[in-house]
C-alpha cells in the first residue's frame, strides 16, 4: 500500500528492487474456433504479457509488490486468415486496500471489437503517436487506461496523464479502419472509454474513484461505519453523473464492477444505511434495484 501514500503526495521514492508497472497475467481462449496452432497460442500470451509486464509505461518507480495486478483474456471467435484474428477483450483490474489482504475490482470490461494481424516471434513495439498495428495499439490503450483509473483511485484526479495518452493513441488509431476508435461507431467503444473519463460534465465519475477506494475502502480497518458513509457519499457523484446522462458507458462499467462488493460491504450495516443505499442505488442503478433489495434483505 505504500504506493497510495506515494501516489497521494505525488513523490516517488525507489526502495530496493524496482520492478515495471503491471503483473498482468494474459489468456488466450480459443475454444470458440477450430485449427489453432496451440504454438501460436503460446507464442501470442508470452509476447502480450511481455510487452505488457516488461514495458515501462510511467515515470514512476513501482516495488515488485506494488505493481498493478490485471488479467487481460482475448477470446478468439474468428481465424480471418493465417495472421488475422478475430474476438474479444475481457480486461480486469483490481487494485489493494490498505491493512487488509483485499484486493477491489476497479474494473472488469468486455471489449467485442477486437481484431488484430500477429505473426509469431513479431517484434511488438509501441512509438507514441505512431500507429503501428492495432495489437499494440490496443494494448497500449488499455494499460493506460487501467494506470488512469488506477492513480485515480488513489489520488484525486491522479490518472490525468494517463487519460490523455490513451487519447492520443485513439486519434492516431483513427484512420485505420479498424473498429472501436471512432466516435460515431457506438456510444460504448474505446473513444467514448476515454472520452468520457476526460469529459468535465462526467468528472463525478473520478472523483468517485478517490472517495469511494482511498477515503472509503481504505479506511475500512479502522472505522467501519464512517467508512461506509464515505463509500454512500461517493455513490452521490455517480448520482450526478447518472441525472446528467443516464447509460453513460463509464457510469456503467464502474457500476458492474462495484455492484458486488456494495452489496457486501452493506449487507453488514444497520437498516438505516441499507435503506439511504437502496434509495441511492436505486436511482442510479434502476435494472437492478430489485436485485439489490433482495440481496439486502430489505422490504
Amino acid at each position: 500500500m505504500k504506493k497510495g501514500f506515494l501516489m497521494l503526495a505525488f513523490l516517488v521514492f525507489a526502495f530496493g528492487v524496482n520492478a515495471q508497472e503491471f503483473n498482468c497475467k494474459v489468456q488466450i481462449n480459443t475454444q470458440q474456433v477450430q485449427g489453432f496452432d496451440r504454438s501460436v497460442v503460446k507464442n501470442m500470451e508470452s509476447a502480450i504479457s511481455d510487452f505488457m509486464n516488461n514495458r515501462k509505461w510511467t515515470d514512476y518507480q513501482f516495488k515488485t509488490e506494488e505493481r498493478i495486478e490485471c488479467t487481460l483474456l482475448f477470446t478468439v471467435t474468428q481465424i480471418v486468415s493465417s495472421d488475422e484474428f478475430k474476438g474479444s477483450f475481457n480486461i480486469m483490474l483490481q487494485r489493494p486496500v490498505f491493512n487488509s489482504n483485499y484486493r477491489s475490482t476497479l474494473l472488469n470490461m468486455i471489449d467485442k471489437n477486437v481484431q488484430f494481424h500477429y505473426v509469431p516471434s513479431q517484434s511488438m513495439n509501441y512509438v507514441e503517436n505512431t500507429f503501428s498495428n492495432n495489437l499494440t495499439s490496443l494494448l497500449a490503450f488499455y494499460a493506460y487506461m487501467m494506470l488512469g483509473v488506477d492513480f485515480d483511485s488513489f489520488a484525486n484526479h491522479g490518472g490525468s496523464l494517463y487519460y490523455q495518452q490513451a487519447m492520443s493513441i485513439v486519434q492516431t488509431a483513427q484512420t485505420s479502419g479498424y473498429v472501436g476508435w471512432q466516435s460515431h461507431e457506438s456510444d460504448k467503444n474505446r473513444y467514448h472509454f476515454v472520452e468520457d473519463f476526460q469529459n468535465q460534465a462526467y468528472d463525478g465519475l473520478r472523483v468517485f474513484l478517490y472517495q469511494y477506494h482511498r477515503l472509503g475502502l481504505d479506511t475500512m480497518a479502522d472505522d467501519v461505519v464512517k467508512a461506509r458513509s464515505k463509500i454512500l457519499a461517493s455513490l452521490g457523484r455517480l448520482k450526478l453523473v447518472y441525472q446528467k446522462r443516464p447509460g453513460l458507458y463509464d457510469l456503467q462499467l464502474l457500476l458492474d464492477a462495484k455492484r458486488p462488493e456494495i452489496v457486501n460491504i452493506f449487507s453488514k450495516a444497520d437498516p438505516v444505511e441499507k435503506n439511504k443505499l437502496l434509495e441511492l442505488m436505486s436511482q442510479i442503478d434502476p435494472a437492478n434495484g430489485d436485485k439489490i433489495r433482495q440481496e439486502l434483505n430489505v422490504r
